[in-house]
């Protein structure tokens, strides 16, 4: 009997084993390919760094889609990243996982420009972020804070063409020409409009500060240049002790000038007496401060930390962007003649030549509108900023994207998918706004165009950024003539770094097209 009921005991013991191991064993889940190309230690980083043959990291991980398909592994040092080349794939994690993609790597760059995440664009998803995102978009953002800066942006485009017209005049040629680098005067302008939106400073005509708001303007480009960096510690930890090159310390040094640059300008405003009528972002952070709207994260961050660094998030969305989509728009129609021509008759016709452009304009504008589009399909940001999941990941598609994993969607090429965009999809053609593509929107829900970003974390400034799109580039065709230097076509080099400008500098011949006295 004893005997017996070991042998029960073990057959059942035997049976439970048995069914552990079937049962609950790891599940084996389908992971996207593995590219090929890694190297030891160091993985597919090289992917992303500047290539001596001149090769851009999007135009890289494109070609490797080709071989790999529309959604494969990198590894980038000891951490897995999936890069996605395909819009109903990116339209699946964006819409049906958009909680579990909507977060930010913590990258050394990111840490360290930002105040340790405190500038909401980079921060990862979570109280803090929600709660600054939905400030930001009713206070800042709002269809009637955007009216109440309504007055900046009229002001500083009139300034922006008389600047032009001052450069005409006293440089015009026998010709009746000038040469201008226009992506100077971008520059200036987007920064100026951005300055008088948070602080109430223009760069224009006033020497107090100037040279602080010129600075802060350097200082927005090298934020770029340094953010979208890898750094040794990235692609492996255990390495954070070395600063191998000095990036660390460049970007402490670039985010402590930030900070004291911004921080002089809160504490000038904390010394004058409240603006009853908050016209710049600065009072609206203040009041907000005041009325207790920030002191939730006072453990996280400080009040200080936080008004500053959702300033800083302003200046960074609205300056170095936009002012690269108006160089690029204008080199685009510089080499298709028929294209800016046509532009100008449409702002003729509905506008004329004796009054300038007012917003109220814009909608009747129709295929200026299409050149916006046309211009953000082509050269607007090429790799989004990596973010990570936050949760397991089960595609429709049969593969398995586990917690931890980075994410990164090529942009540049979901844009150029000739399957959308038809056997023409890398040429400039504005037309296509206008008649097979005209239903297409700007971040639409189909994600077959979203400069802007993707799901929850799209920039809360997409509406504002679309109004100075237009604005100004209607402003510029219609109040002056160009061309390009010897008729030599625009040179179309982009440049390394987070966002996509223009490498060279935008020379044209220019000259006025409307009655003097409107300059």
């Amino acid at each position: 009997m004893e005997l017996l009921s070991s042998a029960v005991y073990g057959a059942v013991l035997f049976l439970l084993l048995l069914c552990s191991a079937i049962f609950l064993r790891p599940k084996k889940y389908k992971l996207p390919p593995l590219a090929g190309g890694g190297r030891p230690i160091m993985g597919h980083l090289h992917l992303l760094a500047n290539s001596p043959t001149g090769e851009p990291p999007h135009a890289r991980l494109q070609a490797l889609s080709h071989k790999h398909g529309p959604i494969f592994t990198i590894n980038l040092g000891l951490r897995r990243a999936v890069v996605v080349s395909s819009r109903q794939i990116t339209k699946e994690l964006f819409t049906t996982h958009d909680t579990a993609v909507s977060s930010r790597t913590r990258t050394t760059a990111l840490r360290h420009l930002t105040h340790n995440f405190a500038i909401f664009a980079f921060t990862p998803y979570g109280p803090y972020w929600r709660h600054l995102r939905k400030l930001t978009s009713a206070e800042l953002f709002s269809g009637r804070r955007l009216e109440l800066m309504k007055h900046v942006r009229v002001d500083g485009v009139a300034e922006f063409i008389r600047q032009l017209y001052s450069h005409w005049k006293d440089n015009k040629a026998e010709s009746g020409t000038t040469l201008v680098d226009l992506k100077l005067y971008f520059l200036n302008l987007n920064f100026d409009l951005v300055a008088r939106m948070v602080t109430g400073k223009s760069i224009f005509g006033q020497e107090e500060g100037l040279d602080k708001l010129l600075r802060c303007r350097e200082v927005v480009s090298e934020f770029f240049d340094q953010a979208g960096r890898f750094v040794a510690s990235d692609a492996v930890p255990w390495l954070s002790w070395l600063d191998l090159g000095g990036h660390e310390k460049r970007m402490k040094g670039i985010a402590k000038e930030f900070d004291e640059i911004v921080g002089a300008w809160l504490s000038e405003h904390r010394r004058k007496k409240n603006n009853p009528s908050q016209e710049d972002f600065l009072d609206v952070m203040m009041a907000l401060s005041g009325q207790g709207n920030l002191n939730q994260f006072q453990g996280e961050y400080d009040l200080d930390t936080i008004i500053k660094s959702t300033c800083q998030a302003v200046i960074l969305g609205g300056s170095d962007t936009t002012s690269s989509v108006l160089t690029w728009a204008i080199a685009l129609l510089l080499n298709h003649r028929g294209a800016l021509t046509k532009a100008q008759e449409e702002l003729d016709k509905h506008v004329g030549r004796e009054r300038r452009v007012a917003e109220s304009d814009i909608p009747n504008l129709v295929y200026l509108r299409a050149i916006i589009k046309e211009t953000l399909r082509l050269y607007s940001v090429r790799l989004s900023l990596p973010r990570e999941v936050t949760e397991d990941i089960n595609l429709s598609g049969g593969y398995h994207i586990p917690k931890g994993t980075w994410l990164v969607v090529n942009m540049w090429q979901i844009h150029r998918d000739p399957e959308v965009w038809s056997d023409n999809a890398l040429e400039f053609e504005p037309d296509r706004f206008m008649t097979t593509h005209k239903d297409i929107a700007v971040n639409g829900p189909d994600f077959k165009l979203f400069p802007f970003g993707m799901g929850r974390r799209v920039c809360p400034g997409l509406n504002l950024a679309m109004q100075m799109l237009h604005l100004v580039l209607a402003n510029l065709l219609h109040a002056f003539d160009m061309t390009t230097v010897n008729g030599q076509p625009m040179d179309l080099t982009e440049t390394e770094g987070l966002t996509n400008a223009k490498a060279k500098p935008l020379d044209a011949l220019i000259a006025p097209r409307l009655p003097l006295s409107l300059y």
